[in-house]
């Protein structure tokens, strides 16, 4: 399944974020924090653009410009105890992020597919999370909502590749897909419904696995079609 130079970088990977598990376990960060946390994404976009140079162009730097909104989420929401603005601008950058990835997914979108079961899993899920989460969210009311109303259609254009790509692409994609709605959701759980334990560590193993399967399910897929 694992290339010999995929095999390395995931060890490198999972190194990174057990680095990034163990500083940020704590609210007191250490120093390394500040460098394990966005190293996980930019080993992701050094290693996928390396290994990328023969896929089509456009989806190349859709992946890519997903995997630098979300290097800038992270680096953001580092910042948020000094001000919450640093929580709204993190926002917008993992928004720009989905939006990457929905438009990369949607281009092997298979037409023959309709989604409306699975749409309305997602709403429901969706809803029964904004049900915890509208006492709290006050002002960030509106950019919630867009917010997840966006991942949701991150999820179902990974769902919507199904029979378009190989299966390895399409397993591994949505799933990194799922992840990522679920990393989204304990943050959110976390920080407008009630602090949870583990919360950080909940947060970034997800957020982690997320990343790192969207950009291995993108490559097998290059794999594929060379």
């Amino acid at each position: 399944m694992l290339s010999k130079s995929e095999k390395i970088f995931s060890l490198i990977f999972c190194t990174i974020v057990i680095i990034e598990l163990i500083t940020g376990a704590s609210q007191n960060y250490s120093s390394w924090h500040y460098i394990s946390k966005p190293a996980i994404v930019i080993s992701l976009l050094v290693f996928f653009w390396m290994k990328s140079k023969h896929i089509e162009s456009k989806l190349r730097s859709l992946v890519g410009l997903a995997l630098v909104g979300s290097l800038a989420g992270d680096i953001l929401l580092m910042f948020v105890d000094q001000s919450p603005n640093y929580f709204l601008f993190g926002l917008v950058a993992f928004l720009i992020a989905h939006i990457m990835y929905v438009f990369a997914f949607l281009k092997h979108r298979n037409k023959t597919i309709k989604p409306f079961g699975f749409i309305i899993i997602l709403l429901l899920y969706a809803t029964m999370l904004f049900y915890f989460l509208k006492d709290g969210l006050n002002d960030m009311l509106i950019p919630v909502i867009i917010y997840m109303l966006v991942i949701l259609s991150m999820s179902t254009a990974a769902f919507l590749r199904r029979g378009r790509v190989n299966k390895l692409s399409f397993i591994l994609v949505f799933l990194g897909a799922l992840f990522f709605m679920l990393s989204d959701s304990i943050l959110a759980l976390n920080k407008f419904y009630s602090p949870l334990t583990h919360a950080n560590f909940s947060i970034m193993i997800t957020y982690a696995i997320a990343q790192y399967l969207i950009v291995l399910g993108v490559l097998k897929l290059a794999k594929t079609s060379r």
